[in-house]
């Protein structure tokens, strides 16, 4: 394994799930809910996500790549209705309500999945991961295929997961530090701003 090539797509991995959106809010919510490692397991769909995309990305399947770009639309539609309805959730729980709702709804499998689906609704990243493969894999042996290919795939899932481990045990050591309210309050913030996420996503397919 050529381990310049794997440092740096290991830090493309972390600088990609390092930024705070929808995704990062959600697991954060989700630790606080729920523990650490249900925040970590949803974050490790958004990690599976990518490796997936990078792997299309590094592998330069062509005809993959146009029709995720060509269905961009419903896909963007998906991602944005499955957010207002995460939204609209986490604004009409009530406190009381949420242990018992942790238990019933969040399995470890169902935050895997969710955040995974909700990552894939994003095609566009295959764009990115195609430019910045072909980038780092410039004076690698073996091109666009083969060994260099699962190296940066293996290191972007790594370097993603890494970040999704630290910012699941952080936010957790805090868990238990805060009040009912404040977790409401939390909550209904976290609500607000996923509603806001999903407005953005569908403004950004209203033609310019």
């Amino acid at each position: 394994m050529d381990s310049t090539l794997f440092l740096k797509a290991l830090v493309i991995g972390l600088s990609i799930a390092a930024p705070v959106g929808p995704i990062g809010l959600l697991c954060i919510q989700r630790t606080l809910a729920h523990g650490r490692t249900i925040g970590f397991l949803s974050g490790l769909g958004a990690a599976l996500a990518d490796a997936c995309y990078g792997a299309i990305g590094a592998l330069g399947v062509s005809a993959v790549i146009a029709s995720m770009v060509a269905a961009r639309v419903p896909l963007a539609l998906a991602g944005a209705a499955f957010l207002a309805w995460m939204g609209v959730q986490l604004l009409r729980a009530p406190v009381a309500t949420q242990a018992r709702q942790a238990a019933d709804a969040t399995t470890p499998l169902k935050a895997t999945l969710s955040v995974f689906l909700l990552t894939l609704a994003n095609p566009m990243t295959i764009l990115s991961f195609v430019a910045v493969f072909a980038t780092i894999s410039t004076g690698h042996t073996g091109g666009s295929g083969g060994i260099p290919a699962v190296t940066m795939v293996l290191g972007v899932f790594l370097g993603s997961a890494l970040w999704w481990l630290g910012l699941s045990t952080m936010v957790s050591s805090v868990r238990h530090k805060l009040s009912a309210k404040t977790m409401q309050s939390i909550n209904r913030l976290s609500g607000a701003i996923l509603l806001a996420f999903a407005v953005y996503q569908l403004s950004t397919l209203l033609p310019r």
